[in-house]
């Protein structure tokens, strides 16, 4: 009897035990299907076998100049000065030696995105190349043209100079979707060693680190080094939503790529066009910083603070003022003064463009057709103070109006001088607005710049000033 109750005992404990690691396992194999369903890779070998064959090895030689004197750099040109005791004896041997072209060769990494041969990389990669070598992961090299260059967001559109079958090519996903976190992949050549692949997750979005106007980039830990430049950065699906460009040298899994959107943008264009179409209004801005918010009377740190408007632009005729502040455009909100460019960039050139400023507390509703950026524009204004004759300019802005106490609203302000430079010795003093360069009036920045860009060579620049309740002529001489 005792037997029969201990067997029954042991077949009860068991058939528990069995339920318990039955459930236990379930559990497992639920949290394990939890796990996958976030996005959790086990292993990234399927990812790289499918992005590995589409990235290139970029090779390019390019030719520089080195100087044939190689005393020039420390003695200066003019070795022949008779208070100089070598003098003579530099120009007689090594004056008449002519400059020398050497070749220089460069290493990137570059990715296929059609079966028709167009590979995108970095603008720096391919910048002032004579020949480029264009590397498959099968072995097979190719040379290749540059369909077009953007300096700006630093891409470039190249092509192989052949016909192909079964090209591997690789599709641009979607940047926009990425969120801090999400794991990505980099394959590329770093230091030579081709096909290289990293891991590592997206860092940041919208980085802004000072290369240009067009600064939006993601930041990533995935390890790039020098010559992974151009390379793709994907997704777990293996489309690519950055391109490798840049580090920090100093620091540890410190990169930055430029998002998929921004490229299929640009590489569209370079296709179609050659080059890139920009939008434009004419407006210098500045960052809303706490202080100017706490001025404005706003309560939030947002938009894009208006500095100066370039006469005649398209922000003048559509109602623009110096001191908006810009928060809407496009039907976009603008965030950061950073934000403006990109947004007006790539808006269609004539489009007429809904806009929303704050303008004495309150919201304005504006409307502005969108020009098209040329070089000229972009020399007749600036969104930085101007270095010129030593001395700092830039619009009269409020928050320089509050600094140096001026009551002038146009002209432009004079916001450092140089110890010693030209404007230094001409007594020019930091506060001064210049009103006239060469008895043509100057409203702004653009026009500071429009005024010297033509002066004569060799001939001396005329400025009228406002110094307080002065009004007075300097004359500089030429640099």
């Amino acid at each position: 009897m005792k037997m029969r109750i201990l067997q029954q005992f042991l077949n009860t404990s068991l058939i528990s035990v069995f339920l318990i690691l039955s459930l236990v396992a379930q559990g497992g194999c639920e949290s394990r299907g939890k796990t996958e369903i976030i996005g959790f890779p086990q292993s990234f070998a399927d990812l790289a076998d499918k992005v590995k064959p589409a990235v290139v090895n970029i090779r390019t030689t390019s030719t520089v100049k080195v100087p044939g004197n190689p005393f020039k750099h420390f003695f200066g040109p003019d070795q022949g000065d008779q208070n100089d005791p070598f003098g003579d004896f530099f120009k007689r041997y090594f004056d008449d030696v002519p400059d020398k072209a050497m070749k220089q060769q460069s290493l990137g990494s570059g990715f296929i995105i059609n079966k028709d041969g167009f590979i995108i990389t970095n603008n720096h990669v391919v910048d002032n190349a004579d020949e480029i070598k264009v590397k498959l992961s099968d072995g097979r090299e190719y040379k290749a043209k540059v369909i077009g260059r953007d300096s700006k967001t630093d891409l470039a559109l190249i092509k192989i100079s052949s016909t192909f079958e079964n090209l591997p090519v690789l599709a641009l996903g979607d940047s926009d979707k990425m969120r801090v976190g999400d794991w990505v992949m980099a394959v590329g050549n770093p230091f030579g060693l081709e096909q290289t692949v990293t891991q590592g997750i997206i860092s940041a979005t919208g980085r802004v680190i000072g290369s240009g106007p067009y600064d939006n980039f993601l930041q990533t830990d995935a390890p790039i080094n020098p010559g992974n430049s151009g390379g793709p950065l994907v997704n777990l699906k293996g489309e690519v939503i950055g391109i490798n460009t840049a580090i920090v040298p100093g620091g540890q899994g410190i990169g930055f790529a430029i998002p998929s959107a921004l490229a299929k943008s640009v590489t569209g264009q370079l296709k179609d066009k050659g080059k890139v179409v920009r939008g434009w209004i004419g407006v210098t801005i500045q960052t809303v910083t706490p202080e100017l918010a706490q001025s404005f009377g706003m309560k939030e740190t947002k938009g894009a603070l208006v500095g100066d408007v370039a006469s005649g632009g398209p922000a003048e005729k559509g109602g623009i003022k110096t001191g908006d502040i810009i928060v809407s455009f496009d039907g976009k909100n603008v965030k950061t003064s950073n934000d403006l460019p990109l947004l007006v960039s790539e808006t269609p050139v004539g489009k007429t463009t809904p806009v929303t400023v704050i303008r004495e507390n309150k919201e304005v509703k504006l409307s502005i057709k969108v020009e098209e950026l040329t070089e000229e524009k972009i020399a007749a204004q600036s969104s930085a103070p101007v270095q010129s004759f030593g001395m700092k300019v830039d619009n009269i802005t409020p928050q320089w109006r509050q600094q140096f106490g001026t009551t002038e609203k146009t002209g432009v302000l004079v916001v450092g001088v140089e110890q010693g430079s030209l404007a230094d010795e001409a007594g020019i003093k930091r506060g001064d607005v210049i009103k006239e360069v060469n008895r043509k009036a100057v409203k702004n920045l653009a026009d500071f710049n429009a005024v010297v860009a033509k002066r004569s060579e060799g001939q001396p620049t005329l400025f009228l000033l406002k110094r307080g309740k002065q009004t007075f002529f300097v004359t500089l001489e030429s640099q």
